[in-house]
């Protein structure tokens, strides 16, 4: 007989991310992230390849990406509506988790596994930081997919991809639920 952890069903289902841009300082200290990213390196790993790695970026860091999106926009020629979300995910925030999917070359493991796994460390840290009281949600946009963004912003390797920006910080309001999936129409047994 399974042992039920009704809490943390419960949380499961009603969490709900918090838009960015509501959220405001503080955001966690160091010792409050640690637990948070270890969280997120439990993630489902098929081969224990690790296929990602994680980077805590504060004010210095987060500046020089809002500039950085505003220029590669302009050169881009990016509508000017795009560039400015662009840059106010970064220049608005106190602290983001840059999730980074690092394939690994494997015989065993096919590469589109290791992208799920990069994807479910985005959503271990999402409901690790909801869980701890944080407000938190995950972006990512035209500048996490834009080569010279994330190679000149976040140093990334020809191989590596942004799997997204979790952005953590004290939420200044709740938002209001949200139509969910009707799970009818979404489930089927055969």
């Amino acid at each position: 007989m399974p042992t039920p952890n009704p809490a943390a069903l419960e949380f499961l289902q009603t969490r709900r991310s918090r838009p960015a841009k509501t959220l405001v300082a503080p955001a966690p200290t160091q010792a409050e992230l640690a637990p948070l990213l270890q969280a997120a390196l439990r993630a489902p790993d098929h081969g224990k390849l690790e296929p990602w790695r994680l980077i805590v970026l504060t004010r210095e860091s987060l500046d020089a990406l809002a500039a950085l999106a505003k220029s590669r926009g302009e050169t881009l020629g990016i509508a000017e509506d795009k560039i400015a979300k662009a840059h106010a995910q970064f220049a608005n925030a106190d602290l983001a988790v840059a999730v980074i999917e690092t394939p690994v070359i494997s015989g065993k493991v096919p590469e589109i596994e290791q992208t799920y796994s990069a994807g479910a460390v985005c959503l271990q840290l999402l409901n690790a930081a909801l869980a701890a009281g944080w407000g938190a949600n995950w972006l990512s946009g035209w500048a996490s997919h834009d080569r010279a963004f994330v190679e000149k912003g976040l140093d990334l390797t020809p191989r590596e991809k942004v799997a997204g920006f979790i952005h953590i910080g004290t939420e200044k309001m709740a938002p209001p639920e949200r139509p969910r999936p009707d799970i009818e129409a979404k489930v089927s047994w055969r």
